[in-house]
This record gives structure tokens, C-alpha cells and sequence, in this order.
């Protein structure tokens, strides 16, 4: 495990390395806007490692003031974004293997800390693999928890920014999204939202929020990176196809 190779995604490598999710979707709306976001994202201090030698995986992860969650009071930590792996190299330590990178990073460069949002549904990390490596819960926004592992006891720690119901309420008419390019799968979900809501005769609004300070700013939900809401009604922070709509009675 030692020896696995680690690949560093930089702004110089990044055409050629690409950023994991949607490998083979070069030259569509989702995978351009996710690398247009990574490229500026490079020069706020944004962190990539992908597994080598053919195992799959990845992490990404920025520092606190940079980080695209709805979370505060985390300039002294380094934040994990996404750490996802998957297939053949599943059950084999190597989610371990990338968390200890960040924190070693994290340690080496003088942070107070790593931080994490996790939840019990998708899109976000498991955080069976924090709790294995000391992170302890910070603060709790159903179904999401803030979890940190502190190096230094004295640093505060950082929190969730909360008036969620205020934030979905902006939109108070019809179906709306909350987008950011942080994920390339986001745009279609954007499209099936916008599907839906076209065969349902409602309003569709698109909210784009193009930096963290809008995203902590408007989101009515601690992912930040993307929600869907209802009549300025919270419904959720991950892809809903129109099965998922129906699930619900809408």
C-alpha cells in the first residue's frame, strides 16, 4: 500500500490527467464546466490526488475559506470535497490510504485540521472512514454532519451556516435548482429537474452559484454544491429522475 502510486492533478496536468468522474464525457456541457471550475479552483489552493497503477479513485479537497460547503469557521482546516472510490479497487484500504494523504498535508502545512461534511445519502463521504481516523461530529443539519479532526485542540471549530428554509425560500414559485460546476454529473441533473418540471406545467428556475462565498451565501442546503427545491420547499441535494419525483407524490 506504500508504494501505490498517488497522481497530482495541477492546473499544468489537468488536460491530460482529468479529474476522474465522467472520464469518458470529454467535449459535454458537464465534464467543460467542471474543468473550467478546477482551473480556477487551482489558484484558491484546490488539492487533487487519483489512485495509480489502475486502481480507481480519487480526492478532492481546499482549503476552509475555499470550500465549496455550506460550513463556516473553517479557514484552518484543509475541506474534503469528494473522496470516492469505486469498482475493482473497492475493499481494499484505499479510501484510508487517500484520507491519510490529506491529513498528513493537512499536518505538514500547518492546518488545525481536516474538516468533512458527510450524510447517510449519496454524493457525499462515508463517514465510516472518518470516524476510523479520530474525526468526531462537529454539528448536525439532518441528514448531514460537519465531522473534524483537529491537531490542535485549542483552534475553534468550524460550524454549518444554517437559515436553510430561509435560503429555499428565495425561490418561492415553482421548481428550482442550485448549481454549481463542482460535480460534472450536476448538469444533468439540472436537465432532468428541468424536464420534469416542463412536463408538470411548473416554473423552473436555475440559480447559479459561481463562488463559495455565493454558495454560503444562497444554498438552502450544507452540501452547497447543489439542491432542488419546491415552491420554496427543500427537496434535495443529490440527481432526482422523474421516478424520484413520483416516489414523492409531485
Amino acid at each position: 500500500m506504500s508504494m501505490l502510486e498517488l497522481i497530482e492533478v495541477t492546473a499544468d496536468n489537468v488536460e491530460k490527467t482529468r479529474f476522474f468522474c465522467k472520464m469518458s464525457a470529454k467535449g459535454k456541457p458537464g465534464y467543460e464546466r467542471k474543468m473550467a471550475w478546477l482551473k480556477k479552483r487551482f489558484e484558491e489552493g484546490l488539492r487533487m490526488r487519483l489512485l495509480g497503477d489502475g486502481e480507481r479513485g480519487f480526492v478532492e479537497y481546499i482549503p476552509g475559506d475555499f470550500a465549496w460547503r455550506g460550513i463556516e469557521n473553517a479557514g484552518r482546516y484543509l475541506v474534503i470535497h469528494c473522496l470516492w472510490v469505486v469498482g475493482k479497487s473497492k475493499g481494499k484500504g484505499f479510501g484510508k490510504y487517500l484520507l491519510n494523504q490529506v491529513i498528513d498535508e493537512a499536518k505538514a502545512d500547518g492546518y488545525a485540521g481536516v474538516a468533512a461534511l458527510t450524510s447517510s445519502g449519496n454524493w457525499l463521504i462515508n463517514n465510516k472512514v472518518l470516524k476510523s481516523a479520530g474525526f468526531e461530529s462537529v454539528e448536525q443539519s439532518d441528514p448531514f454532519d460537519l465531522m473534524a479532526l483537529r491537531f490542535d485542540e485549542s483552534a475553534a471549530l468550524p460550524g454549518i451556516v444554517g437559515d436553510f428554509e430561509k435560503k429555499a425560500r428565495r425561490v418561492p414559485k415553482g421548481l428550482a435548482v442550485f448549481r454549481t460546476d463542482q460535480c460534472p454529473y450536476i448538469d444533468d441533473a439540472v436537465l432532468h429537474a428541468k424536464s420534469y418540471a416542463d412536463s408538470k406545467g411548473w416554473d423552473f428556475t436555475e440559480v447559479e452559484m459561481e463562488s463559495a462565498a455565493a454558495l454560503r451565501e444562497l444554498c438552502p442546503t450544507p452540501y452547497g454544491t447543489f439542491a432542488i427545491t419546491l415552491d420554496g420547499k427543500f427537496l434535495s441535494y443529490t440527481y432526482m429522475l422523474k421516478k424520484d419525483f413520483e416516489k414523492l407524490g409531485l
